[in-house]
This record gives structure tokens, sequence and C-alpha cells, in this order.
């Protein structure tokens, strides 16, 4: 009898230890682990300045000094427009994805920036835009599928219009006017309004409007005082013509290396990747609105500024919105994404 209350006792013992040890935590990364992170950001343009080192700070004080995360700004590791296959060939371990040089990739994401959509401030655009890709899984997809990480977005804009040598006032005024846009939505809006569009990384805008090859370009407030455009135009038009969408994105093979610990560290930064949107979107575009026109104005470059008024604005989003909207739901339906006008319709209530 004692044999057998003994060994029941044992068998006790031997399950709550198995259980105490199921539950257990493991111990915490202690390791250093090091990431590479490249951007076509200048390091003293107000993005790095205000968001990427600021969120490289928070990740090293969020893991305990255990991820160190390397910045290379400039284009001194890619060019901007090589940044979705360095990240994803693991040339760097992190990257900073203009979407926009990327047309069709994430072709859901681009509804941020289909033309004259209603964004009222950028910290809005950037909630909507990570509440969307929560929702949707093929949005989920899009990026998985290049072997992308998504840690956080970030909306821009909106943009306006700025020239070297014409202002323009009315939808005519874009007759033949050669345009750095973005790909995608804001290119269809472009050549619908009349206007020639010219694909051209930001960092290439300032020597090829300086050389008459451009006319101008459409920007944000951000790359306006980031790579000083303002020093080579004078003609300001302000019109909701577009936003554009970044994302802070990692080598998925790489991310899924990570110990888990130190994963749900990295993605709780700055309250978790739907508030961190919010909080780069905000940090990067509505701050640099603010304070654009007074570091123009300091300068002492030319400034002539023009608000296209709202009959004029209807005429233009006639042209080159609701067409743009109507290809942009028929051009993912025909890609299987029969969710398109269902993403499109939740853009809208997100965005009021």
């Amino acid at each position: 009898m004692k044999h057998k209350l003994l060994t029941l006792v044992l068998a006790v013992v031997v399950i709550v230890s198995l259980v105490l040890i199921g539950c257990a935590k493991p111990a915490p990364t202690t390791q250093t682990i090091r990431l590479v992170y490249g951007s076509h950001d200048p390091p003293v343009g107000w993005e790095v300045k205000n968001c990427s080192e600021p969120w490289v700070q928070e990740v090293a004080k969020a893991t305990n000094g255990v991820v160190q995360i390397e910045g290379h700004y400039a284009e001194s590791l890619f060019k901007g427009t090589d940044a979705l296959e360095a990240v994803k060939g693991g040339q760097a371990d992190l990257a900073w994805l203009a979407m926009g040089f990327f047309p069709g990739v994430a072709s859901l994401g681009e509804v941020i920036s289909l033309p004259f959509l209603p964004i009222p401030d950028s910290k809005t655009g950037g909630l909507a835009l990570w509440d969307l890709y929560d929702k949707y899984p093929s949005f989920q997809k899009q990026f998985t599928d290049q072997n992308i990480k998504i840690l956080n977005f970030c909306v821009l804009g909106p943009f306006f219009t700025i020239t070297s040598d014409k202002q323009v006032k009315t939808l005519d005024d874009f007759n033949g006017l050669k345009l750095r846009v973005h790909g995608g939505p804001p290119t269809d809006m472009l050549k619908a309004l009349g206007g020639v569009p010219v694909p051209v990384g930001i960092n290439e805008v300032y020597p090829n409007v300086e050389k008459g090859v451009l006319d101008g370009a459409m920007l944000p407030w951000e790359a306006m005082i980031s790579f000083k455009v303002y020093e080579v135009t004078k003609y300001y038009t302000y019109a909701p013509f577009y936003s554009l969408s970044f994302a802070v994105a990692m080598n998925l093979d790489k991310w899924n290396s990570l110990p888990p610990d130190i994963q749900e560290a990295i993605m709780g930064t700055l309250g978790g990747p739907r508030e961190r949107s919010g909080w780069w979107s905000y940090n990067m575009s509505d701050t640099s609105a603010i304070a654009g026109r007074k570091i123009v104005q300091e300068a002492g470059t030319p400034m002539i500024e023009y608000t296209v008024p709202a009959e004029e604005v209807d005429k233009m989003r006639e042209v080159g919105a609701s067409p743009i909207w109507d290809k942009w739901v028929a051009d993912n339906e025909a890609k299987g994404f029969s969710e398109a006008q269902d993403i499109l319709n939740t853009a809208l209530e997100l965005l009021k």
C-alpha cells in the first residue's frame, strides 16, 4: 500500500514539474542582434531625424540593447527604387519602402494613393492603411509573397504641384507638363489630367528640374524640405492630388529567425504597428507640413503660392479621380481580388 502511495506521489510530482516547466517562460534573449536598415532618405532629412532614428532607439530600448539597427541613408546601400529587391534578397535586413516606386507589388494597398481621396491628415491615413492591411488577408499576402514582413506603414501627403517656370492654376495648365509622380494611380491621374508623368526617384528630382528635363514635380512638404527642391522651383499649387504610402519592411526569413521575445518587443514599439503607423505618418508628414513653408521662406527662395478653387478642383477630380478609382477596382478584380470595391468602400469609411 505504501509503495503504491509513494508511486502516486512521485507521479503527481513529475506531472506538476512538467506542467511548470511547460508554463515557464524561456530565458530572455541577451546575445546582440545586429540588423542593417537601408533608406533613400538623407540622414539630415525630416523623416530620418523624426521617425527612423527615434524608432531605432526605441527598438534598442525595448530589447534592452540586444537589437542594434545600423542605418544606411541617402542611398548609400541601394537606390530607393531598388529597396524592395534589396530587402527581398537579404542585401538589407530592413528597408524603407516608398511603395510608389513599386506599382502593382501591393496593388490593394494602392487604394490609399487614389487621387483626390478625402484624407484629412497623414496620421488618419496611416491608421487607416494599417486597418486595411489588418482586415484583408489578401493585402497581407501581397507582401509575404515578396518575402516581406511589414512592421508598419506611413502615409505621406497630400502632394501638391511645384514647378519652375509655369504656375498650374487650371486643368488645362497640366497639358504637356512633365512632372515627377509616383507609379500606379498617381501616374494614371496625371495622364488623365493631360500631363506627362516621369517616375524618377526623389533624389533625381533636383538635378532634372535644374536641367529642364522636368518642369516640376508633385511632392509633399517632407520631400520638399529634405531634398531642398525649393531651390530650383518657385510655383506652388495646392490641391489634394494624392498621398503616398511607405512601409518599414523586413526580410521575412530574417524576421522568422528572430527569437519570439525579440519579435514581440520590436512589434510592440511605440504602441504597436497600428499606432506606430499613425505616429510615423504624423511625425514625417503632418509636422513637416506645418514647418515646410517657414523653412522655404527662411531660405529666401521664391515662393509663389496658389490654392486651386473648389470648382476647379471638382473639374480635376471629375477627369483625374473618378475614372482612376473605377480603373483601380477593375484592375484588381481582374487579378482575382473580388474584394477590391469593398476595400475602397472601407477606406472611405475609415477616412471619415
